[in-house]
Formats: structure tokens, sequence, C-alpha cells
């Protein structure tokens, strides 16, 4: 165990201790009398005397000291404990390998032995808390240590008490070739990194939403540390004790903080997730866990994990019990063997009948016995907690059933109902796979007796494994689905590998609502589908026939009404229209949720997010597993392109269509693995040739040229049973081998890599977006690109700080960088160049300034109209900047009532102004007022880009513009020349505007006509003030004076901070 470091001045005192290695800053040592086969007196009486001693004062049989050449001091930091002879001297080795690879060479660096010394000690100490802190059985109980911790995130990095603390590392932060021992602190929103040695501190913050890439690299003195990207710099960081640990914990609070700021929309989060208040280590332990479970066994993502036990199972095929591990979820019993994947059980609740406790032997230790409809049973022995396992599955089985039952009276109602209506529909849906009635040409007799044989092993296999979704799969079946299924067994083997059939079986009834509601809706995914309907496999006959036509848009729009988020994207038509060759309509249905929302998800969404992230992981493991083909192809992209539609089609698009039928009965079996995995074996195939290509052309030509060669050439079928079976034949015959080479690669390994490479491709969308909408809008204001850049960034965090669902009614492109009213002040508080006094002010001219620029009425302010006004604060003219405080206060910005800004409110009245009706549905206007409608709509275009004459002023609004310049000089160094100055100005201006107020009443009462008495009301126009304000030198220098835009986004910055606290309290509170 490691040890607080203690001084020893005598190294071998006594000649107690014997050195078994050492090195220049190290020793490891063995107490004489321990660990030696025959000892002398000294060995036998240093025993004799530690045997005796009390158990607090025995010394431990091993140590490791840090020593100095020449030096008498030493410092004892690590001891094997007394447990046993084997596990102390296995303990202290461990430790000393831990220091010989991850302290050694760093410490070359340190130029005296004093900073050697400090900067081992700070290390050991780091690894006592962790060590500490590890034991505990949850991070929630708030043990001592992470109490410890939680005070020093507190106290150093100064962050709300909103902020959540997760977890914590000892770690080193390397800057250059020095290493700095400290604390990596992880949170909600931030990773912080604190460090106090040899008199200096280094601490630093960075946000999760700024991390662009996480990479593990092995480099110079670094035997293995954790790099963190951002846009402006790496940071590295190294000797974890977990290394892995943290790594993993590290990249799912960036992703988890980049989905719920970046694609809240797009990207499914778990609701715990959804809740950054809730989220502790053991959280995004369960979540990581969970996750896991629902990839490998191909559950629906609504699907919660609830216990996970060791267990054992008997498997009637082995004639034992195999050991491994019991998942339980909503709906489904799901066990897999201690060796990953090669025996998985899938139960769903659906089937089970009763789950109860047998009469536990030692031979059978805690039996639980689940008896299915099919009148079968499974075993499952060995199970800890297993009374409170059992009730809890039984009240979950109670409630899933009394649920089926109500849905499926709900479905007998609706049937009724249809049948009273119609019988159109239930007559029109397909009740037989396509393929029974449109069959391709094939040659005859030895294509019917491969099928006859195929359908025989399986037959065999059923018998022997079971049949259905809970079938036990094995590597048998691996083999057998290698070989190629059967295509009178196609649909119901998809059905029951990807869990579908079960999910059908808990909705009956519903795709035929989901027909009847989408039948007559038009909308963009259907006028998409319409246009692709005729490309899905054109060649194949039960899609040059109305039948097969109309099945597929039936799926597809069914499907679209189902989930709107996605809709309809391409390459779904095409891989519909297999489906519906070898299952029913309905099933054929199904299979494409399971595909879309399970097995390939967010791969259909509006920005195809999920596809992404496999093609990053794809290269990934290109350089993993091809490293030559990766040195020679610099841009690995290019291939990642390339090989987009191969995950988007399953291969469909580009293999034969026998061959790429076998790839879709790999992907129901393996999951997105296999696409992995081919597309690995497809690149290897070809390495020689794409590392002597010269450009994409050519490496697009190499692969296309390949994968349309490759053929479904089954000679014969061998036997399942003997170990070169899916080597010799099968779909892949040239490359099979090279998928197995790529065998090893897990559902775990490819989860974890999503992950990770979630972030990059988040962070690349981002980046992409901004760029485009700053290079449109640059052109338009004087701001620089920088601070641009900036202003973005502030109104992209204030625009998802609220993590509100938005408008549904409104598509993602619409609602995307756009501020509601609330959001709006929040950010103008925060950027507005000059104080407006009270709060009441600030919140009043807020609402203005959004009305204002909601010109078109929608209750949203775009990215570019409020860099335009920004600008104009900022970097505009004198004239320009008195312009826009003038409009702020006339209508439209200025309403009746402050307190409620509403559009519909009607404006202060003047008679320069004409008056807006908002008359109420059904009324009648007369014929002129229709037409002066009409003409003043033909003339909006023309006038859209002239600058049009203000309206006039009237005293009440000119007094609410004088009390808003009187706000904006507070504070000023030059406050009491300004204030005398707008004395002037407001003096000035009245006597004008009651002068002509006179002569226009003078005038009206010579007229013969009598006058309205609103033509004589007191009024000022914009020239009138902007002259005003020129004669006084002191109100210029202050609007001619450009204000710091630079240190306001930086305030800016630490103020956003704290009111997304604030927001983040509240709804803790609420919660």
């Amino acid at each position: 165990m490691w040890l607080n470091p203690e001084e020893v001045l005598l190294k071998n005192a006594l000649k107690l201790w014997v050195t078994e290695r050492s090195n220049d800053f190290f020793l490891l040592q063995r107490r004489r009398g321990h660990g030696e086969a025959s000892s002398g007196i000294t060995g036998l009486l240093v025993g004799a005397l530690d045997s005796v001693l009390d158990s607090n004062a025995r010394v431990t049989p091993f140590r490791i000291l840090l020593q100095f050449p020449g030096s008498q001091i030493s410092w004892v930091i690590a001891s094997g404990e007394r447990k046993s002879q084997q596990s102390a001297i296995e303990e202290v080795n461990k430790h000393w390998d831990w220091l010989v690879h991850n302290l050694l060479q760093s410490l070359s660096v340190f130029e005296s032995k004093e900073d050697v010394a400090s900067f081992v000690k700070g290390k050991v100490k780091g690894l006592i808390a962790e060590e500490v802190r590890s034991r505990q059985a949850a991070q929630e109980d708030d043990p001592e240590k992470f109490r410890e911790a939680l005070l020093k995130f507190e106290l150093h990095f100064g962050l709300p008490s909103s902020e959540k603390l997760v977890t914590y590392f000892s770690c080193c932060c390397w800057k250059g070739r020095v290493p700095r021992q400290g604390f990596l602190f992880l949170s909600i929103n931030h990773m912080a990194f604190y460090s106090f040695l040899l008199g200096k501190e280094v601490k630093f913050v960075i946000p999760w939403v700024e991390v662009t890439r996480l990479e593990r690299v092995s480099a110079g003195l670094m035997t293995e540390a954790i790099r963190v990207h951002t846009r402006h710099r790496q940071r590295d960081f190294s000797m974890f004790l977990n290394l892995d640990e943290a790594f993993r914990v590290i990249g799912q609070l960036a992703d988890i903080a980049l989905r719920r700021l970046l694609d809240s929309e797009g990207l499914e989060l778990d609701h715990v997730l959804q809740q950054p208040a809730c989220i502790t280590k053991r959280i995004l332990e369960e979540q990581a866990l969970r996750e896991f479970v629902l990839a490998l066994f191909l559950l629906p993502r609504s699907e919660k994990l609830y216990e996970v036990a060791s267990c054992s199972v008997w498997t009637p095929h082995a004639r034992r019990h195999t050991p491994g591990f019991l998942y339980t979820t909503d709906s489904y019993l799901c066990f897999s063997s201690r060796e990953v994947e090669s025996c998985i059980l899938l139960i769903p609740l659906l089937e089970v009948l009763f789950i109860e406790k047998a009469e536990s032997t030692s031979v059978l230790p805690n039996p639980v016995i689940v008896s299915i409809r099919t009148k079968k049973a499974f075993q499952l022995i060995e199970l800890q907690d297993r009374d409170e396992l059992v009730e809890n599955l039984n009240t979950r089985l109670r409630s899933l059933h009394t649920i089926s039952y109500c849905y499926w009276m709900y479905h007998r109602l609706f049937i009724l109902y249809q049948r009273c209506r119609s019988q159109v529909l239930r007559n029109t849906v397909n009740s037989e796979a396509l393929m029974t009635a449109f069959h391709q040409n094939q040659s005859g007799d030895k294509n019917k007796s491969l099928e006859c044989e195929k359908e025989q092993l399986w037959e065999n296999h059923f018998s022997e494994f079971g049949r259905g979704v809970h079938m036990f799969r094995t590597e048998k079946i691996r083999r057998l689905v290698a070989m190629g299924i059967p295509e009178s067994l196609r649909g119901e083997l998809w059905m029951n590998l990807s869990a579908a059939s079960s999910v059908m079986e808990s909705h009956q009834g519903y795709y035929t609502t989901m027909v009847q509601k989408s039948m007559g809706h038009s909308s963009l995914a259907t006028e998409e589908i319409e246009r692709d309907l005729h490309r899905s496999l054109p060649d194949h006959p039960a899609f040059q026939n109305p039948t097969g036509i109309a099945a597929l848009r039936r799926v597809l729009t069914a499907y679209a009404h189902r989930n709107p988020k996605i809709g309809y994207c391409q390459s779904m038509n095409i891989l519909a229209s297999v489906l519906l060759l070898y299952a029913k309509e309905e099933e054929a249905f199904w299979l494409l949720v399971a595909v879309c929302e399970r097995m390939l998800p967010d791969y259909f969404n509006r920005r195809v997010i999920g596809a992404q992230v496999d093609q990053s992981v794809f290269e990934e493991l290109i350089r993993e597993r091809l490293p030559e083909l990766a040195e020679n192809v610099h841009d690995l992209s290019t291939l990642s392109s390339v090989s987009l539609s191969w995950f988007l089609t399953l291969f469909l698009s580009v293999l034969p269509f026998d061959s790429a039928v076998c790839v879709v009965d790999c992907f129901f079996f393996h999951g997105i693995k296999a696409i992995f995995q081919l597309g690995l074996a497809v690149l290897e195939a070809n390495a020689a040739q794409l590392s002597a290509s010269t450009d994409d052309g050519q490496a697009l030509m190499i692969l296309t040229s390949f994968l349309d060669q490759v053929r479904n050439e089954e000679a014969a079928s061998p036997s399942p049973s003997s170990p070169d079976a899916d080597e010799s034949s099968g779909v892949f015959f040239g490359f099979c081998g090279s998928c197995q080479k790529f065998g090893d690669l897990t559902v775990r390994q490819i989860e974890r890599l999503r992950c990770r490479h979630r972030i990059q491709v988040l962070q690349s969308h981002e980046d992409t977006t901004k760029e485009n909408t700053l290079r449109l809008i640059a052109p338009d204001v004087s701001i620089s690109p920088e601070n641009l850049a900036d202003i973005y960034n502030l109104f992209k965090v204030t625009e998802s700080a609220a993590w509100h669902h938005g408008d549904l009614t409104r598509s993602f492109v619409e609602r995307q960088y756009r501020l509601d009213r609330p959001q709006f002040k929040s950010l103008y508080g925060l950027l507005v160049p000059w104080p407006s006094g009270s709060e009441h002010h600030t919140d009043t001219l807020g609402n203005r300034t959004f009305t204002l620029l909601d010109q078109d009425h929608d209750n949203l302010v775009s990215f570019r109209e409020f860099a335009v006004w920004l600008d104009t604060l900022y970097c505009g003219e004198l004239n320009e900047k008195i312009r826009l405080l003038y409009r702020l206060h006339i209508p439209p910005a200025l309403t009746e009532s402050e307190e409620d800004p509403s559009l519909m409110k009607s404006p202060l009245l003047s008679t320069n102004r004409p008056l807006f009706l908002n008359l109420p549905p059904g009324w009648s206007r007369d014929y002129q007022e229709q037409l002066k409608q009409m003409l003043h709509d033909l003339a909006k275009e023309k006038e859209k880009n002239v600058e049009k004459p203000l309206p006039l002023m009237n005293q009440r609004e000119f007094i609410q513009f004088c009390k808003t310049l009187y706000s904006l000089f507070q504070s000023n160094p030059e406050e009491n020349d300004l204030f005398q100055a707008i004395a002037t100005v407001t003096s000035l201006v009245l006597q004008i505007g009651e002068a002509e107020h006179r002569g226009r009443g003078s005038a009206a009462e010579d007229a013969d006509d009598q006058t309205s008495t609103t033509d004589s009301e007191w009024r000022v126009s914009f020239a009138q003030i902007l002259a005003s304000l020129l004669t006084e030198q002191a109100l210029v220098s202050f609007f001619e004076k450009p204000p710091s835009l630079q240190s306001k986004i930086r305030e800016a910055r630490e103020k956003q901070y704290q009111q997304r606290a604030a927001l983040l309290t509240l709804q803790q509170g609420g919660s």
C-alpha cells in the first residue's frame, strides 16, 4: 500500500533490510526473516521479533524507499501488507512497476534533490487519496476524502455552488517537459486542474463545451497520457492510478455536455443525463453499462437497466451451467456468458408466464426457474439476493402483462371501429413477404438444393438451441449466419435476432393505426418518399409492380408519421425494400424501426450525426488495425467518405444483391460490429492498390470494382460443426479469413469509441455552422472577426442555456441560433455598452430593442439582426447611434404598457403616423381601406431598401428619450458635464417644439375648416433633436468615443456563466 512519506535516517540500520531492487531514486527492500527459504541467525531473530510484536507495531515485510545517491536520508513511500507472503510480494511489485514506468523517467528533468523529493511526495499523497476514495462504496455517501476534495474544488476555483463535482483524480499536467503534480477535478460543466508545487500555484478551468477532441498518447517522457484538445490549445495529463477509468469519465462528461448544448434535439439523452445536477460517478458508470447492454442485446433505447447479477444458466446444448451475468430491463431478461458474446440469451418478459424460486441445494444454490409460453423453462443458479430479484421481476412482469392487455383491448376496439368504416385498409396490407410472389430468376436445382441443405441445418439448430427470440446464441449460430440464412427463414430470423418480434407483439395493431393516420397526409417527407419509390431496387420484379411500390409507400409513410424527427432520409427506401422482400409488411415496418432507432442510432436524423460518428470511429480503427495502409494513405477521410454508403445502406448499394443480403444477415446478428469488420476486411484486401492510388477517384474505382466482383458462390454447405466451416465458403469467400482477423472487435470497444468521437463530430458541425454564419454576416458589420466570433459564442450559449424543447412547429434550421424575448434581454444586459440606471429601465429598453429588431414578428431575433444592432452601438457613427435611440422611443418599439410589450397593444397615437388596427376575423373593411392596403403592399417591396424618414416624436416620448440619455451618463467620469449638456439640449428642444406647436395652433385658428386637436400636438423631428445634440461638445465626444467591445465581451463571459449557474440552481430547487 502507498504510505505517507516518512523520513528514515538510517537506511540499513542493524542490517534488518535486504535490498531486492534498486535504481537511482528508489529501493525495494525485504525485511530479514521474510520471504527466504533459509536464513541465518539474524533473519531468525528478526522474524521472531516481528512475530511477537503487537499487530500495530509490526513491520511490513517489504517496503519501497525514495533515496538519493550519497544521502543518508530516505523516505518510505510504499509497503507490502502482511495479508500473506505472496500477496505482499505481488502488491509491492505492482507499486514498484508503477514507479518505474510512470515516474522514473520524469524525475530526470528536475535539477535538485529537493524538487524530486517534493514532486514524489506530492504524487504519493495523491495516490493515497485516490485509493481511499476508490474504496468507498459510493460517492453519493459523501466520504470524508470526497468532502475534502469538494472543499478544495470550491476554494481554488470559485465556481458557483451549483457546479456539482462529479469526481477527481490525482495526476500530472505537463507543461513542455515539466510535469506538475496536482488534482484533476471533473464537474458537470468543467474540468479543472490545481497544483501547488515548490511554492508555485498552477490552476486552470476548461469548459466541456470547448473540448474538441480526446485521445490517449504516449510520447517523450510520458508513458501514457490523456490529451485534451480545445480550439486554442491542448493539455496533457498523465500518471493516473487508473488511466482507463479517468479517460472514460472525461469522455462521458464531455459527450453529455456537448449533446445537451449543441444537439439537444438530434441526439437522444437518457432522462437522468438531461438533469445535470443528478449526474454522479455512479450514474456515469451505470449509463456506460446501460449503453453496453442495449448495444449487445440490440434492445430499444427506451429500456431502463435495473439489476445486474452474477449467475449461471443451464445450457442444454452444452449439458452444463454456463457462468455469466444477468441483466434485467423493463421488458427483457438478458444473459451473457463471462466470455462476452460466446453465449447470449434474451427472454422478453411478455413471453414469460411466471418466475419462481426453487429449493436450494449444494449442487444448485439459489435456483430460479423462468417459464415461458412455449412450455419451456430456463434455470438460473448462484443468484445473490435472489428473493429481492424475483420479487422485483414479478412486479414488473405483472405490470407489463396489464399494459399489454389494455393495449390489446384498445387494438380490438380500434379494429371494430375500422371495420364499421371501411374494409379497404385491412385487405390492402400485405400478409406475406414479397419474395413469395416475386422471385428473381435463379439457376434452378443447385440453388434449391443449397437452400434445402441450409434449412435442414437450421432446423437441427432449432431443435438443439431453441427457436424464437429466446434461443441460445452461440458460436454455432454465428457460423450458420455467415453461410447465409435461407430465404424461407430470413424474415423470421431477422425478427428474432433483432428482437423486433417482441416489440411488434407488445404493439399489436400499431402499424395498422399508423398507416390509417398517415393516409392522405402530405408533407416534405411524403414528397421525398414519392420521388424515391421507383429508385428502390428498380431491377427487382417486386418493385416493378404496383403491389410492391404500394407496400413500400405504406411502410415509409407510416414510419415518417411515427417518428417525425427522422421523417424520411435517403437510403431508408433501399433498406425498407429489402426488408419487404423477406418479411411481412408489418414485420418490415418493425424491422425498419429496429434499424433506425436501435441498431443504427442517430443515423437518420437531419444531420446524419450517427453515421458521421461511425465514420470517425472507422478512421481510428483503420489506423489501429491497418497501420501500413494508414501510413501510405495520408488523408483517411477519403476512405471514410467512400465507406459512408456502406454504413448507411449496409452494403446494399455497393454489393451484388445476393451478397448484400447476406451482409444484412450478419448485421441483424452482430449489429454494427459486422459492418466495421467487413469494412476493414475490404480495405485490407485492397490495401496495396489503395496505397498506390494517386487520387480519390482512383481509390473509389478500386473499391467499386472489387465490391462488384463479390459473389455468393457457395459450392456446398459445409457442416457447421466443422472447425473450418466459415473459412471454406460463405458470402465473403475471398476475405472471410480477413473478417475473422478483426473478430476481436467488441461491442464495448465500439461504444467507447463512439462516445469519444461524437465529441469531435459535434464540434466539427458547430465549427462549420459558425464559419458559414460569420462569413455571411461579416460584410455587413464593422466588428472585427475575432470579436464577432466571440459574440457568436455568447449568442449560442444564451440560445442553448434554457434547455427548452422550443417551438416544434418550426424546423431545426428555423429555430437555430435565434433568441426569444427573455433570452435576448439576458444577452442585452450583458453587452449593451452604456449603463441604463435601474434594472427596471434596462429591462424596459431590452423589451423595446427586441420589439424593434423583431421585424418579421415571429417573436425571435436572429444572430444577424443582433450583430447589426450591436455593430451600430459599438462601431456606428454618432447619427446612427442617436437614430437607434430615437427609434426606441417611438412606436412600434414604444408601447402603451411597458410591462406588457405585446405588439398587439395599440401604440401611442399621433396624427402624423398611420393608425394600425388589428381587426377581428370576419370584420368587413371598407373598399377604400382594402384598396389602400393593396397599394401599400405593392409599394412595400420598393421601399424595402429605402431609408424612410422617421415619424415625429411627441412630448411624452421626448421625455422618455431624455430619461434614457440621463441614465446613459451615470458613473461616467464626465458625468456632471454630460448632465449639464443634456439639460441644455432638453431645454432647447422643448423650446423648438413649443414654438412649432404655437405656430400650428395659430394656423389652425385662421383656417376656415375645423381641424382635429391632434394636428396641433407638440412634436419634434429626429433632425431637430440631432442638431440640438451636436451643439454640445460633451455629448458629441461621448457618442463618438467607441466603447471597448473586447472588454465588454470578457465581462459578459463571466456574467453569463453566473447566470447559467443561477438557472441551474433554480432547476435543482424545482426538481
